[in-house]
């Protein structure tokens, strides 16, 4: 038979063919669990499959590991009391924690949320058990990420509201401790690859996944691979799809995701293609939140610059300001042409060392900014006026940004800064893949389960966070957390142990 090639480019929709069981040879070599894609999801899969005695084969189609993950800005998202939050004196709880998460998710599922949170402080452990420690440490200012090793800051809107009405804040991005913003993540990926040669996985660099293999009752038993010219057939117990996201597929993005084929950078890697969703759609598995993009473009730091007024082309307010980067860029993106200015007084304002909102100019007078920024004459001077009235009185009754970052913006020069979409350096990522159970089991569109195949990370909707609601560390954090599952359901499986994994 013919075997499709491994990476269909960067392009496509295409669903592969499978293949039918019966062409798998009786010689075809057998694994227990084979897991597609070695970032931290397919990584933590393959290991927890293999600490469980499963045989496991790990395929990766670039030459060395961590993928998309390893590009990533090292925080993972973990709550509910770790070490770190107990040594700096943050107290948070699973339903802290719970409550939190469900309050930012499109549709949240609660059997999932409420898992991540009760495993969170066992996950912790685990992780450090790689062979690292989080530093036992906290940065108290508003940023991306911490500039040096701290362990922990707020990575989401924990402290905005509406959301700190609906659950206690606490802080809960935990950076790996590595200086710079890749650093830490690699380090993580190569105690994981370590551990994962220690547990006895094959690990085949080079090689993927090309299609599934099907048996006469729909459930999966194998793949086809292909490193260079070279193909073969696996037989599989169950198959864990980890292979990423679909940003870096023009096709896909443009069919599910337009907004990312604008103007934004995409953040992926080269096999960011989409290959294995469409994998785990040519068995009939359903998709779920492929129109949902993380795009951000942000203006802090300096955290100072929070303190600052967003307007839009009318020269009015439409967001509170304190909000993580990408919850105000989405607000950004809704306005009128994906258009809007930060202006900061000459008592709050810093330049960022590296603007992803360049700088636009500093004006005299507010008449003089509407004038050269083309707003309506007199709208910013209103605006500002009332926002003045507010932060005086310490209470936004109108978009209720935090006290914390009210100051009024009444001392001219005023400097203005670029949000608009193809102004601003937006980059983005997409967050939809493959529904899942709990246990990473693919799931059909009426909820029945694709026995045999299981996704995590990008490959799969887990926690279901849109745009505005996602939180940085999460992809880290869930992705890691729900390969452990899926790992080692399927080689519970294989070995017929029933139920849900505990």
């Amino acid at each position: 038979m013919t075997l499709q090639p491994a990476a269909p480019g960067t392009k496509g929709t295409a669903i592969p063919e499978t293949v039918p069981a019966a062409a798998l040879p009786a010689d075809a070599p057998s694994y227990d669990v084979v897991v597609v894609g070695f970032g931290i999801a397919g990584g933590c899969a393959a290991l927890e499959a293999a600490r469980a005695g499963a045989r496991v084969l790990l395929l990766e189609r670039a030459a060395v590991h961590g993928g998309t993950s390893s590009l990533s800005g090292g925080h993972f998202y973990l709550g509910a009391g770790t070490a770190v939050q107990r040594a700096t004196g943050h107290d948070d709880s699973v339903e802290a924690m719970h409550d939190y998460l469900v309050a930012v998710s499109k549709e949240p599922e609660h059997d999932k949320i409420r898992a991540y949170c009760e495993g969170s402080v066992e996950h912790f452990d685990w992780l450090e058990a790689l062979g690292f420690e989080f530093e036992r440490s906290y940065y108290p200012e508003k940023a991306v990420i911490q500039p040096g090793t701290q362990g922990l800051m707020y990575t989401g809107n924990e402290k905005v509201w509406p959301f700190s009405t609906m659950a206690t804040p606490a802080p809960r991005g935990h950076k790996v401790p590595a200086p710079g913003e890749t650093e830490g993540t690699k380090l993580v990926m190569d105690l994981l690859r370590d551990r994962v040669e220690e547990a006895g996985v094959e690990v085949r660099y080079e090689t993927g996944a090309t299609q599934l293999v099907v048996d006469e009752s729909g459930a999966v038993t194998g793949l086809a691979w292909r490193s260079f010219d070279e193909t073969g057939l696996v037989r599989a117990g169950g198959v864990v799809l980890a292979a990423g996201g679909f940003v870096m597929n023009p096709d896909m993005v443009a069919a599910h995701t337009p907004a990312l084929a604008e103007k934004p950078f995409t953040l992926g890697s080269t096999y960011d293609d989409g290959l294995g969703i469409r994998l785990g759609a040519s068995v009939g598995a359903e998709l779920k939140h492929m129109d949902e993009p993380f795009i951000t473009a942000p203006f802090y730091p300096p955290s100072k610059l929070v303190f600052g007024v967003l307007v839009n082309k009318r020269g009015e307010r439409f967001c509170n300001e304190d909000g993580y980067h990408s919850r105000t860029s989405q607000f950004v993106m809704e306005q009128p042409d994906s258009a809007a200015y930060l202006v900061v007084d000459s008592d709050h304002v810093e330049y960022p060392a590296f603007p992803l909102a360049p700088l636009v100019d500093g004006y005299e007078t507010l008449a003089e900014l509407e004038t050269a920024l083309d707003l309506p004459a007199g709208s910013v001077q209103r605006t500002l006026a009332r926002y003045d009235e507010l932060a005086a009185a310490g209470d936004d009754v109108d978009f209720h940004k935090a006290p914390e970052w009210l100051a009024p913006q009444s001392t001219g020069p005023w400097a203005v800064f670029d949000l608009t979409l193809g102004k601003a350096i937006y980059a983005g990522f997409t967050l939809g893949g493959i529904r899942v159970t709990v246990d990473g089991e693919a799931q059909r569109p009426d909820g029945s389960v694709v026995r045999g195949l299981y996704a995590a990370g990008a490959c799969a909707s887990n926690l279901a966070q849109d745009g505005k609601g996602y939180c940085s560390g999460t992809q880290l954090g869930e992705g890691s957390f729900f390969g452990r599952r899926a790992g080692l359901a399927a080689a519970r499986a294989r070995a017929g142990l029933a139920g849900r994994v505990s």
